[in-house]
């Protein structure tokens, strides 16, 4: 096991490579009452077997972005309230970046905040969505504009969960490990390069050390700055785009691929400024597609993304700003591009 610390409001561990339910048992040992919120394809896989002298409720939910709205949320709190939940109670999030989040936001919420722990089981929830303290659901304007900042007393990956997920589930979530290689960790990104995914996938050791240093990447930048005032906003390299393409996609993108694209764009309008080589732009292409993400859309949504880029969280007023690379693991911030660098960026990656 490994233990990976992020100091925030409230200092907490992130412990890779353990028994989730060993860690998760000893987490609630006292406690009166847990609740165990997981997606509903994982019913049978959450279930807690052993001594526990804890009662515990299983709350499904419906699976990925479906179940991250506030129909949701306010079923959570009338089970809490019929459970009895108090504030020493514990809830736990068992699934993706999507459970982890509304898991999150209901502990957030639930009697003014209690105690939560994320157990992430996707690549993309071990590295980027059960770290950090954000939670929240969407809403019909956009992606997480509902949520607070409320983070978990523990964050329990277990990579055995990974023998679980698709390969395109798999590469999706590795668009976020990869974001943390072209932010902050050059390393990640000599590990992944000419890395296919089968090969990949067949090395646990490789797979263990690159998502141990996503996972400080984040810890790192978290601890710096909680609450995104500026320093945080580096995390979301590829997603003010990418958030633009999950809502016009209809969410058929996964998040991460969605990424994968406004990575990629992100890259190309740095280069349009005269931030980035064309070298690096190139290497986005190569360490991405590498790994069978995708790098492209259609030349026809231009239209429709444009206005859907203003509901990024990093838009301040009319202000619309990129996260962009000067080169690998050194970033600036693009304000208020002029649309024809957005357009010709755009039409770089055009399918």
């Amino acid at each position: 096991m490994k233990t990976i610390s992020v100091h925030s409001e409230r200092n907490y561990t992130v412990t890779t490579d353990c028994n989730w339910r060993d860690e998760l048992g000893a987490i609630a040992r006292g406690r009166v009452r847990m609740a165990v919120i997981h997606s509903s394809a994982m019913t049978e896989a959450v279930h807690i077997v052993g001594e526990i002298d804890t009662e515990i409720f299983y709350f499904s939910i419906p699976d990925a972005e479906a179940g991250k709205n506030l129909a949701t949320l306010s079923k959570l709190w009338d089970w809490l309230g019929a459970a009895g939940f108090t504030r020493s109670d514990l809830i736990v999030g068992v699934g993706g970046g999507a459970v982890t989040d509304v898991a999150g936001f209901a502990a957030a919420s639930w009697l003014r905040g209690i105690d939560w722990v994320a157990v992430p089981t996707s690549v993309a929830g071990m590295v980027d969505a059960s770290i950090g303290g954000k939670t929240g659901i969407n809403s019909e304007y956009g992606k997480n504009l509902i949520g607070a900042f409320h983070s978990p007393i523990k964050v329990l990956v277990d990579f055995s969960w990974l023998t679980t997920l698709s390969d395109r589930d798999f590469c999706a979530g590795m668009a976020e490990v990869i974001k943390c290689g072209f932010i902050a960790d050059g390393g990640i990104i000599d590990l992944l390069r000419n890395k296919a995914v089968l090969e990949l996938r067949s090395d646990f050791n490789s797979v263990a050390r690159i998502i141990d240093a996503a996972i400080s990447v984040k810890a790192n930048v978290v601890s710096q700055d909680f609450k995104e005032s500026f320093a945080r906003e580096v995390l979301n390299y590829g997603h003010t785009l990418g958030h633009a393409l999950e809502i016009h996609s209809k969410f058929a993108l996964r998040h991460g691929e969605a990424v994968s694209i406004g990575m990629v764009f992100a890259a190309e309008l740095a280069h349009i400024k005269g931030l980035l080589s064309a070298e690096i732009v190139e290497e986005h292409r190569l360490v991405l597609g590498g790994l069978q993400l995708p790098i492209a859309y259609p030349r026809a949504a231009w239209p429709e993304l444009l206005p859907l880029l203003s509901l990024d969280k990093k838009t301040r007023g009319n202000s619309l700003r990129f996260v962009a690379l000067t080169s690998i693991g050194e970033t600036v911030r693009i304000e208020n591009p002029l649309e024809i660098e957005l357009r010709t960026a755009y039409e770089r990656i055009c399918s």
